[in-house]
């Protein structure tokens, strides 16, 4: 009898030990989301400040950028020095039959974001199946490690690789990222291995809130084909070009282009930063309530075994005095 018992407190206490080192696992992990938290709501406050910033920039940009192409003529390379790829206006200005595309997809580097990552990747890959179902290629450009991690094996059951990977791009977004970016699709574009480039990015909204969009960057929609014809009612803005039209565009093409995907990579981590806030607040939440159910249930067996013991106390005085 007397082993029994002996038995069921080393048990009892064996439960207790086993529980308290669950506590004290979760409440260390709740320490990390919660540092987590707190560094994501702060990094999240000015990400959020520089897409708010940017975007009536980016906007305007794109207004002045279509009046422009609706103002000139007939596009040329004439006199013009053309280094690079996204100086060849001209080329990224042409429209013809889309018969591959370039997709440039916006993913984290880091997980514990909750479904940011996913959600983007599931959107890259319904537009690939639209494009290839449509008899178009697709070339993906993965920006950040959790998107080439994610796409790898799925990409290549649709018979799709990975052309180019970008990982500092999406850690600190900034012009120069941006321009490399814009000069490699350029690249692509101009010597006609991809008819369209398209981004599947983040549109940040608030705090907690993003939505996942496919921006299109070439060919400039919205934009009069220079042989078509003029509404009568519509008054054209007249427009003066020095030194000339040519080089004028050749400046500004390769500046909207960059533009765009800045404005993409700064929305995507301020969507990034915003997930990962409230993934880590969700965290951190349930590992509380798993540290306060732990601390009933060890509360509870701790009670039991102290009861245990006053009646063992008793018996065992009771047994003396008889």
């Amino acid at each position: 009898m007397l082993s029994r018992q002996k038995q069921g407190k080393n048990k009892t206490m064996a439960n207790l030990k086993t529980i308290k080192k669950r506590i004290n696992s979760v409440e260390s992990t709740k320490k990390i989301t919660r540092a987590m938290k707190m560094v994501a709501s702060a990094k999240v406050r000015s990400s959020e400040t520089a897409v708010k910033a940017s975007r009536p920039y980016s906007l305007e940009l794109y207004h002045m950028f279509q009046k422009l192409l609706n103002s000139v003529g007939e596009f040329s390379t004439e006199s013009l020095k053309i280094k690079k790829a996204v100086d060849n206006y001209p080329k990224l200005l042409e429209k013809r039959d889309i018969k591959n595309v370039g997709l440039f997809v916006i993913t984290s580097n880091k997980g514990l974001a909750g479904a940011y990552s996913a959600n983007v990747v599931k959107a890259a890959l319904t537009a690939i199946k639209e494009y290839k179902s449509q008899g178009i290629g697709v070339k993906v450009f993965v920006a950040g490690q959790k998107g080439v991690s994610i796409m790898r094996k799925k990409l290549e059951a649709l018979g799709v690789s990975i052309e180019k990977k970008y990982f500092s791009a999406v850690e600190t977004p900034n012009a120069m990222e941006a321009r490399d970016i814009a000069e490699d699709l350029a690249e692509y574009y101009v010597n006609g291995s991809i008819d369209k480039i398209e981004i599947i990015t983040t549109r940040f909204k608030n705090m907690v809130s993003y939505k996942v969009v496919r921006w299109s960057v070439m060919p400039i929609e919205g934009v009069k084909d220079n042989h078509e014809k003029i509404n009568d009612n519509e008054i054209e803005p007249l427009m003066e070009f020095i030194p000339d039209m040519h080089h004028i565009l050749q400046k500004i093409v390769p500046m909207f282009i960059t533009n765009t995907f800045y404005q993409a990579l700064l929305e995507a981590k301020a969507s990034e930063l915003a997930s990962r806030m409230t993934a880590m607040s969700a965290a951190t939440t349930n590992a509380e309530k798993i540290i306060h159910d732990l601390s009933i249930q060890y509360n509870k067996l701790r009670q039991s075994a102290i009861t245990n013991e006053i009646i063992e106390v008793i018996n065992g005085a009771n047994s003396q005095a008889g």
